[in-house]
């Protein structure tokens, strides 16, 4: 048997798993971050089923100091603490590690590096294929003919393994023991290990490729030049420490226990209440199969078998660990269907409609819900309609397919949904109102939308049904995929599915949905956003609903022609790049693109690398070369195209509805932390503004017909007016009374010159600040945007808050708050909650610390728009009009206008605008029409 085994280096990947998703952290329910975790299981998981390890060990560092520690004090000392959620996370680790029956090894005195090489080396001797599983390039000196590196996958790209042959390719090296010399030389900044001055990753690796080993290049120090020479002979001492520093040790009194460390399957006792009290619903399906459930950690399930294809039923813990995590918490029981008492009914004839329409009337508040055969409620049909007001309690009404009779059965609870008096509960109600809209009802009366209650309660977790029903009720519902089968092109629709089936589903998500409600109802209170869930996000959905149903109208023929002009340019960057390149290259590809800009045609000799040895090829990295060579600016400019044909020009025709010619974009409430909406199928936001060749896209976007006009109406800088006023900057309120340029304004007063006198450069500058200041942006990135020293940048943003003080005062004043309550909120109350804002480690803080700032700013001017939406919805309706809202974008909204109602609609628009929140500074609202969007805009 071929004998491969994986050293698994433990903090390392942790560490890795936790910053993956730092931009977008996993947390449970009941607040636990779960990235780490998560990241590291799935890593595992990969490994598991693709790599297929016969033993496999996870090695961890103790506390205990090592002898680097002795010899080098410094050594490791500039390391920034540990995250607060990591170190929560670790214990987690543990236990997960331990129900795989993984064995973790741990020696004081040692690091998890040399236990590895330790390890590696006797298994190597034993007839053992080792991996050395871990992100640290310090392992580049162990591989041999039987030891590898094994990078796992990161980012989009694959995992890597790296054997001799891509050790001596990547460090440019004949031996691989010349590792050390070259991590010896170049210093590690993160653990502190100092190398030699002046000598980086290049210079280290020409220098030993020159003089084969460290103690050679100090042998040989006369031969060198200037600074470098002085160097290599001042700090020889400390190049030979740094050398030893960086060598893995081969001699921890370790033994390899190969029985301990066979891989064996994994514990069902201990795993599956650790997956449920993470919240780990796919990971535990992928492991124990569809029955598992979070809210239950004993399911029993006979033959059932794991990813390694073995029987688990009766598979008991062997921990064969240096640690000792604590032991589980037995989880209780799950509630589901089958043991929980219910009443479902199908309701399928005239006698039972009416009377269970009679109970429906009766009632001050109703929970519903429509199945239909997809997912896109503007070409799905109505398959049936469940009700509940009593929890325990559903009712499934089936609809017939064919229209007629469905349309019949439809309008005897037309009535009902139509009744403005009852309450109408729902969970993303948005999507039922619109597919009830294609059969005539206009839903009406005060909604309650328990994904959107969900997500003002805890913005920054999952809000499906399911999910909360688990997390809130202890309940499991029935699953989709049990009546029509698993995701994919083989998945039927609920009009395969028999009534009878149907019912329990149906009818529970309306019971399901009704309870939820009753629970998020307090919680609204106490978080005190029942105000914002009720002015704002349930009666936001009428609007969206009416927006999504009315469309926008495409020119398709526009977008083909532009669609040819842009092939044609295309092509003609692509001969002029291979022309000043000097040969033909796939320009797409950043391998092939990095070699040739920078080994050919040598554009940068500090150019660096990614993780996997190729050059950085990044649009950042192409716009800091564009202004020195034209060769990266048709590069730029072949991509940029590229992009937008791909993206807008040929997607949008394909996104045509066939039974309405219009395109129908889907708004989203309850993804943007910060309270903004986002878009997709397309995605609004996205589409270019800042390009001429990107703003034609907006020319496809048109009037209905020749009776209508596109109407633009767009807020003027209001982020900037929303911090004056809640800063009560009284200069910055100044400059917006007086209707000056803020920019020009603020230049004058930072650079200390006369309105008149202010000149492109200072505005530009004092605009970066201006909008900087926001994002909680410093002086070096001040430095990188404008392109100009850190310590002048430095300087703009001390004067500007000399000249600002209540902007200054604002920033002192949010930081305080949240640190003492771990939130900030917006005019209107809604919260963004900063659970890293008091961190000790300055990363993880800073980036809880911008959020702080900004957060106020951002999410007023989201909870402004929607205000403003609302109101001029509203007043639409109450004016009979007959124009429409048909797109929100940011700070802006698009009106499909009938020529007549165009002057009525300019001054609605504008007054529902300005005032939907009331402020001391004066709201400028700028309003185009055309016959398209771009000509509006």
């Amino acid at each position: 048997m071929n004998k491969k085994l994986f050293l698994l280096d433990g903090m390392a990947l942790i560490y890795r798993a936790h910053f993956a998703l730092s931009k977008n952290p996993r947390f449970t329910s009941t607040g636990i971050n779960t990235s780490a975790v998560m990241g590291f299981t799935n890593t595992l998981l990969e490994v598991l089923k693709k790599e297929q390890p016969t033993h496999l060990a996870v090695v961890f560092d103790t506390d205990a100091p090592t002898e680097r520690h002795v010899e080098f004090e410094a050594y490791k000392a500039h390391r920034e603490a540990m995250p607060e959620d990591l170190a929560k996370a670790l214990p987690y680790v543990f236990k997960l590690i331990t129900g795989f029956n993984i064995p973790v090894i741990t020696s004081d005195g040692y690091e998890a590096d040399d236990i590895i090489g330790t390890l590696a080396k006797k298994a190597e001797d034993k007839g053992y294929t080792v991996y050395c599983m871990t992100p640290d390039k310090d392992f580049a000196q162990l591989v041999s003919e039987n030891i590898f590196i094994y990078k796992p996958a990161r980012m989009g790209n694959d995992m890597e393994i790296l054997g001799v042959k891509e050790v001596l390719a990547k460090w440019e090296i004949e031996h691989v023991h010349q590792v050390i010399d070259i991590l010896g030389l170049w210093g590690d900044a993160v653990d502190n290990i100092p190398g030699i001055p002046g000598i980086g990753e290049k210079t280290a690796k020409a220098l030993i490729r020159q003089y084969g080993s460290m103690e050679n290049i100090i042998a040989n120090a006369h031969e060198l030049k200037g600074k470098q020479r002085e160097n290599v002979e001042t700090f020889a001492e400390q190049g030979l420490i740094s050398k030893k520093l960086a060598t893995i040790l081969l001699n921890v009194p370790v033994e390899l226990d190969e029985e301990a460390l066979k891989l064996t399957p994994p514990s069902r006792e201990l795993l599956e209440p650790l997956f449920a009290e993470l919240e780990f619903r796919t990971i535990g399906r992928r492991v124990f199969g569809d029955e598992f459930s979070v809210t239950d950690g004993r399911i029993s399930v006979s033959q059932q078998t794991d990813l390694f294809g073995n029987q688990v039923e009766d598979v008991r813990v062997q921990v064969s660990t240096t640690t000792a995590p604590e032991l589980f918490e037995p989880a209780a029981p799950a509630k589901n269907i089958d043991n929980t008492p219910h009443d479902y009914r199908l309701v399928d004839t005239p006698e039972g409609r009416q009377e269970l329409i009679t109970s429906l009337c009766a009632q001050k508040s109703i929970s519903f819900d429509t199945e239909t055969t997809g997912t896109d409620a503007n070409e799905a049909e109505l398959v049936g309609l469940s009700f509940s007001y009593e929890a325990g309690t559903g009712f499934y009404v089936p609809v017939p397919a064919e229209r007629d009779a469905a349309q019949a059965i439809v309008d005897e609870f037309k009535p009902l949904l139509e009744n403005p008096d009852i309450i109408k509960i729902g969970q993303n109600t948005k999507y039922d109102i619109l597919m009830l809209k294609w059969y005539g009802v206009n839903v009406q009366g005060e909604l309650v939308d328990t994904m959107l209650a969900h997500y003002l309660i805890d913005p920054d977790t999952r809000h499906n049904m399911d999910v909360l029903a688990e997390n809130y009720l202890g309940y499991t519902p029935v699953s989709i995929t049990s009546l029509i089968g698993p995701k994919g092109k083989g998945q039927g629709t609920m009009r395969e599915v028999s009534p009878e089936r149907v019912t329990d589903y149906a009818a529970e998500d309306a019971d399901v949905t009704l309870q939820l409600s009753q629970v998020f109802e307090p919680l609204l209170k106490e978080r005190e956003v029942d105000s914002l869930a009720r002015e704002v996000e349930f009666p936001l959905v009428y609007v969206l609903a009416d927006m999504e149903k009315e469309g926008v109208r495409i020119d398709t023929e526009t977008l083909k022609e532009y669609s040819a002009q842009l092939e044609s340019d295309i092509r003609r960057y692509e001969q002029t790049v291979y022309e000043k390149a000097g040969l033909k290259f796939n320009i797409a590809s950043p391998k092939q693109l990095g070699e040739v800009l920078f080994d050919k045609l040598q554009l940068d000799p500090k150019a660096k690398k990614t993780k996997t040895g190729q050059y950085q090829t990044g649009e950042d990295v192409l716009m800091a070369l564009a202004s020195k060579s034209d060769i990266v600016r048709d590069i730029v400019d072949f991509r940029q195209l590229q992009k937008l044909k791909s993206t807008y020009v040929d997607a949008l025709p394909l996104l045509v509805n066939p039974k309405t010619g219009r395109v129908h974009t889907s708004f989203n409430q309850a993804v943007a932390a910060t309270g903004r909406l986002s878009s997709n199928n397309p995605n609004l936001q996205n589409i270019p503004i800042r390009t001429d060749r990107g703003r034609e896209v907006r020319k496809a976007f048109i009037a209905r017909d020749e009776e209508h006009v596109l109407l633009s109406a767009d807020y003027s800088q209001i982020e900037l007016r929303i911090i004056a006023d809640i800063s009560k900057e009284e200069n910055m309120l100044e400059a917006f009374s007086k209707g000056l340029d803020i920019h020009t304004a603020t230049a004058a007063r930072v650079y200390g010159v006369d309105i008149e006198q202010v000149d492109g450069t200072q505005r530009r500058n004092a605009k970066a600040v201006n909008f900087g200041i926001i994002y909680g942006q410093s002086a070096f990135g001040l430095s990188q945007s404008l392109g100009i020293p850190r310590k002048e940048a430095a300087e703009i943003i001390e004067q500007y808050f000399n000249q600002y003080p209540g902007i200054k005062k604002y920033m002192s004043d949010t930081m305080n708050f949240a640190r003492e309550n771990g939130f900030v909120k917006t005019i209107m109350g809604r919260r963004r909650y900063l659970r890293d804002i008091n961190s000790a480690n300055m990363t993880v803080r800073g980036f809880a610390e911008r959020n702080a700032i900004n957060a106020p700013i951002q999410g007023s001017a989201a909870d402004m728009i929607k205000i403003a939406m609302i109101n001029i919805h509203r007043e639409m309706k109450k004016q009979g009009l007959r124009s429409t809202m048909t797109m929100q974008v940011h700070d802006e909204l698009v009106f499909d206008v009938l020529r007549q109602e165009k002057d009525t609609m300019k001054i609605l628009i504008e007054e529902g605008m300005r005032n939907a929140i009331r402020m001391s500074v004066p709201i400028v609202v700028e309003i185009g029409e055309g016959e398209n969007w771009l000509e509006a805009h």
